[in-house]
């Protein structure tokens, strides 16, 4: 077993992730937003303000030394040498992002797909989504497992059915992320063939459970175009000033024979203001008509469909409902 003294612990302490990576292992460090960078490895392990925190797990630090033995698992004596091995072959130095270097464009990094999709179809079966529009998802694409942490990936794709978003949901955890070079331009969704009405939803569970609402009163699920937004709506104070959400403008232009948009929003306060605003917005900017479908119980459409099937709300539902 090695030995390293006290003063080169010292100094492997002093080195923070982002420098280290910076410096010794750029190909592995991967932009996020602003500030804030993940690893092509991890993509749930965020590196901002000095720290970094891997969120699937739950745990964090602020040191390289941290991440060398909780991340990568290297005994503790080995990631100290590691370090100051680096250092010692090359001088320590402190790169900030270049502010004014062009902005490349984005490369989508979803996670690996596993071999089987069973945790994630049995997990979207328990929040009451039919197996026929499941199966749809993953023949077409647009939902899988990931490997090796299986959470739930919701895929959107452009017009020519290119990959363009990852939203990533966790399985018995409350972890929700976009996956890295996700554009919300195109999230989630399920085009029709021929229909000049659009169906808006906050999220892809929202807009399966509300297909899944229409397959059980037996009509055609898919007859009108499908679509999520890639996080929820906020306008500003002055509606009239707020922006139409940059997924909806996109399917718009993609689909300009949609001449209605029906609301399927959130049936609490924050839905009904998003509401409002694109109620004024859209048939100014679009000349589309709009017409509120919020669900008739419960916060949103899986409230809704799980009251209907007679299956219990999920606990984060419940609590945001009681509120």
């Amino acid at each position: 077993m090695g030995y390293v003294t006290p003063e080169q612990i010292a100094q492997a302490r002093e080195m923070d992730l982002l420098t280290y990576l910076q410096t010794f292992e750029p190909q592995e460090l991967v932009k996020f937003s602003g500030n804030t960078y993940c690893t092509r490895e991890h993509d749930s392990l965020k590196i901002s303000n000095g720290k970094w925190c891997w969120h699937s797990r739950g745990f964090g630090g602020t040191t390289a030394l941290d991440y060398l033995v909780k991340v990568k698992e290297m005994p503790f004596v080995q990631a100290v040498e590691t370090i100051t091995g680096c250092i010692a072959v090359q001088p320590q130095t402190r790169r900030k992002p270049a502010e004014k270097q062009e902005e490349k464009p984005k490369v989508l990094l979803l996670p690996k797909v596993s071999r089987c999709a069973t945790n994630a179809v049995n997990y979207l079966h328990s929040r009451g989504i039919d197996y026929d529009l499941i199966h749809y998802c993953i023949t077409t694409g647009r939902l899988f497992e990931s490997y090796p942490h299986h959470s739930v990936v919701f895929v959107g794709m452009d017009r020519d059915g290119k990959a363009r978003y990852g939203n990533i949901r966790g399985i018995g955890n409350d972890f929700v992320g976009d996956a890295n070079g996700s554009d919300k331009r195109f999230s989630f969704s399920i085009p029709a063939e021929n229909s000049h009405t659009l169906c808006l939803f906050e999220s892809a569970i929202d807009l399966l459970s509300f297909a899944t609402l229409l397959k059980i009163h037996g009509r055609r699920w898919n007859a009108d175009h499908l679509v999520s937004l890639a996080g929820v709506y906020k306008p500003r104070e002055n509606i009239r000033e707020s922006t139409v959400p940059l997924a909806l403008q996109q399917y718009l232009t993609d689909y300009p024979e949609i001449r209605e948009v029906h609301l399927c929003l959130d049936n609490d306060y924050g839905g009904r203001m998003a509401g409002l605003a694109l109620k004024t917005l859209l048939p100014e900017k679009y000349g589309v008509t709009v017409i509120e479908r919020y669900p008739p119980r419960g916060k949103d459409y899986n409230d809704y469909l799980c009251d209907h099937l007679g299956l219990p709300r999920t606990k984060a539902r419940r609590k945001e409902h009681e509120r």
